[in-house]
């Protein structure tokens, strides 16, 4: 099988010679900056190049920030600036950036993907995600009681720019899946009601991912912590699958399997464990075999691979990772 054969096949529950090797989320910068001092190669510029020396599979991401035209995007220049209308519409020249570059860069990924040889993916900022970065926290949930129409207004700008994307990327490249970066949830769960989902979410998701799913295109939606309770509100909408599955936030992916049988699941390997030793790693991929078997879900590392795992230590998971995505 091909890497575009391999995932559509996992994804839709269908037999695969192996199962993706995949870092959906590569590695910390200080995790990048210990390696260097214990011999990764200089040379290697990207996350994209680290992982083609770790021969993962060729998953080529394009992000579309609402911030700036690049997948290195900072939003720190931005957080909390917005605490009103006014402050909104004084902000927008800042925002919505001209993505025609990434676009273009695109487009030699396209006759990779269509043979098989690489999975292209993007990634676009969610209904949660973009007015949380302008807002911060504090302001953006007292503005879902007193501010509804702030809300809304940021949330229809953002479906529009974000619809606009799609309608580019497509032209250039059809990616074979998007995630929606939303951070919606923390270790207890979500971090809005289903109430708030259902008035200020809901509407845009529908829109947004109206064209996505008509061409057949696997949704995921990213978000940390605990997301159990909220794989129905967005299953609601469409989206196919969720990810990371973190187990410090106390996910049981299985749990989420029994409950709702056909979400996709990237993620659930427990970062914790990948510094103390091949049994502890090999204990990990065991626990996960039920779901590697069950189909519908690619194993990879639960966020980025702290700075306290050595290159060696990585090595290692490496090689395992090989061997029980071979084994599943």
């Amino acid at each position: 099988m091909n890497h575009v054969e391999r995932f559509r096949a996992v994804m839709d529950f269908q037999p695969v010679d192996r199962l993706p090797r995949w870092e959906w989320a590569m590695w910390w910068d200080q995790t990048i900056a210990a390696w260097r001092a214990q011999g990764l190669p200089a040379e290697l510029d990207t996350v994209f190049d680290i992982a083609a020396y770790f021969d993962l599979d060729p998953y080529q991401q394009f992000w579309f920030s609402t911030t700036e035209s690049t997948i290195e995007a900072k939003q720190h220049h931005v957080e909390g600036i917005v605490s009103n209308l006014d402050d909104y519409v004084g902000a927008l020249p800042h925002l919505f950036p001209d993505h025609r570059a990434a676009i273009d860069a695109m487009r030699p990924w396209a006759a990779r993907q269509a043979k098989g040889d690489a999975v292209v993916w993007c990634t676009l900022e969610g209904f949660f995600w973009f007015p949380r970065t302008l807002m911060g926290m504090e302001k953006l949930v007292y503005a879902f009681y007193d501010q509804p129409e702030l809300i809304h207004r940021i949330n229809d700008d953002l479906c529009r720019f974000n619809l606009g994307l799609i309608e580019q990327f497509f032209e250039a490249c059809p990616p074979t899946f998007v995630t929606i970066a939303e951070d919606v949830s923390y270790n207890h769960g979500p971090m809005i009601s289903q109430g708030h989902f259902e008035e200020f979410m809901r509407p845009y998701y529908r829109r947004m991912l109206a064209p996505l799913l008509d061409r057949g295109i696997r949704v995921i939606v990213d978000t940390d912590g605990d997301v159990t309770q909220l794989v129905p509100w967005l299953t609601g909408v469409g989206v196919d699958g969720v990810l990371p599955l973190e187990r410090q936030a106390g996910v049981d992916g299985a749990a989420i399997r029994r409950l709702y049988p056909r979400v996709r699941l990237v993620g659930h390997f427990d970062k914790m464990v990948m510094s103390r030793g091949e049994r502890a790693i090999r204990g990990e991929f065991e626990r996960l075999m039920p779901l590697m078997r069950a189909g519908g879900f690619i194993p990879s590392v639960d966020h980025q691979t702290p700075p306290h795992v050595t290159l060696d230590q990585y090595r290692l998971y490496r090689r395992l990772l090989d061997e029980y995505t071979a084994k599943a």
